[in-house]
């Protein structure tokens, strides 16, 4: 992958390089596919969602990071399910390779 993806969630701003994951916001993140899993869950009945990175290997979890995105926020959210799968193909490739 070479091309950059992007998309803004709330106050969130995601970008993708096929190798890092950065989260501009109140608070910007820095995460590298080798250093971190992602899990998305939801939507829950308000139709709320919940992303979660871990960064740090699976075996000793470094930090824990979440964000909450309302049912409004993730619907006006153009393309961050686009840009979450392709971090969780990322990491699928990272650890199939050996990382």
């Amino acid at each position: 992958m070479t091309d950059e993806i992007t998309a803004r969630a709330g106050r969130e701003f995601y970008t993708f390089d096929g190798r890092i994951l950065e989260v501009f916001g109140s608070h910007p993140r820095r995460f590298h596919i080798r250093n971190m899993d992602l899990r998305v869950t939801g939507p829950d009945r308000k139709g709320r969602r919940t992303v979660e990175i871990v960064a740090g290997s699976p075996e000793a979890p470094a930090a824990q990071h979440t964000w909450h995105h309302s049912a409004e926020e993730w619907q006006r959210a153009q393309g961050l399910e686009a840009l979450l799968e392709a971090v969780r193909a990322g990491i699928a490739s990272a650890r199939e390779h050996g990382a």
